[in-house]
C-alpha cells in the first residue's frame, strides 16, 4: 500500500504534467536533471558523494516528470477511445466507466479530475467538475441488474455536505436506472440524475464521426473480424466505410486531441 507521501508526490506530478506540452515537460526534465543534478551542486561547491546523490534525485524527478506525462497521454487515449469505440457500455470495468462518463463531460466543456480508486473507498466521489463559478461532483454506479435506491441518493447527499456543497452540485450516474422513491429525493434535493436511457444519447452527441456517403448522418467506429470499419447509425441506412485500406484514418481517430 503505498504511503501517504507516495499519494502526494503523485498529486503533485499529475498536477505538474496533466496540461503541459510534450516541449514543456521536456524543457521541465531538462532543469531538473541539469539544474538539481548538476549545476546546483557543482555551484555550491558540494563534495562528491553529495554530488552523485543530487544527480540521482534529478535523474529521479526528470524520469518521474516524463513518466508521468507519457502515463497522462496513455490514458487520454484510452478516455477517447472509450468515447468513440464502445457501443456496449456493460462491457465497461466500474474504472472504464467512470473514465468513459469523465470524457463526456470534458467534451461536453467542463475540467475534468478522476478521483474514483480500485484500491480502496472514493468517498462517494468518483469524479469532479470545474469550470469557472462551478463546481459540481459525481458518483457513477456501473449497476446494471437493479436499480439505484433512495439509500445511495441519501448517501450522496452526505457527501456533498461533508463537501460543503449545495446539493444542485451532485451528479448520480447509472448504466441502470433509479427507483421512483430515489427519483423523488432527487428532485426533492436537486440533485442531477442520469440513467442508461439519458447517458446514451449524450455519448452521441460527443462522439467524433463521419459522415455516411449515402444518407449523411453520422457514423461510428467499429470492428469486426475484418478489420475496422465506419457504420452508420441511421436507421435503415447499410453505408458503411472499409478502414482496412485505410489504416492511417483509424489511427488519427485514437490520437485526435480532445
Amino acid at each position: 500500500m503505498p504511503s501517504k507521501s507516495e499519494g502526494v508526490f503523485d498529486r503533485i506530478i499529475t498536477a505538474v504534467v496533466s496540461k503541459a506540452s510534450g516541449t514543456e515537460v521536456a524543457i521541465l526534465s531538462l532543469v531538473l536533471y541539469g539544474g538539481i543534478g548538476l549545476a546546483l551542486p557543482l555551484a555550491l561547491g558540494w563534495p562528491t558523494w553529495y554530488l552523485v546523490e543530487a544527480n540521482v534525485i534529478g535523474t529521479a524527478l526528470a524520469a518521474a516528470v516524463s513518466l508521468g506525462w507519457l502515463f497522462a497521454r496513455v490514458e487520454e487515449g484510452h478516455r477517447r477511445r472509450l468515447v468513440e469505440w464502445t457501443s456496449n457500455l456493460r462491457l465497461l470495468d466500474s474504472e472504464e466507466f467512470e473514465w468513459l462518463v469523465g470524457e463526456v463531460y470534458r467534451r461536453e466543456g467542463w475540467t475534468v479530475q478522476e478521483t474514483g480508486r480500485r484500491s480502496g473507498p472514493d468517498g462517494n466521489i468518483d469524479l469532479i467538475l470545474t469550470n469557472p463559478g462551478a463546481r459540481k461532483i459525481v458518483q457513477c454506479k456501473r449497476w446494471t441488474s437493479w436499480p439505484v435506491g433512495v439509500d445511495e441518493i441519501r448517501n450522496f447527499l452526505g457527501t456533498l455536505m461533508r463537501e460543503k456543497l449545495p446539493s444542485e452540485a451532485g451528479i448520480f450516474v447509472t448504466l441502470s436506472s433509479f427507483t421512483d422513491q430515489a427519483r423523488r429525493e432527487a428532485d426533492d434535493a436537486g440533485i442531477t440524475v442520469i440513467d442508461n436511457r439519458e447517458l446514451y444519447p449524450r455519448i452521441e452527441k460527443v462522439r467524433r464521426t463521419e459522415n455516411c456517403p449515402n444518407c449523411g448522418q453520422s457514423m461510428v467506429l467499429d470492428r469486426s473480424r475484418h478489420g475496422w470499419w465506419f457504420r452508420c447509425v441511421h436507421v435503415g441506412c447499410k453505408g458503411k466505410r472499409d478502414l482496412g485500406a485505410d489504416p492511417g484514418r483509424a489511427i488519427e481517430m485514437l490520437i485526435q486531441s480532445s
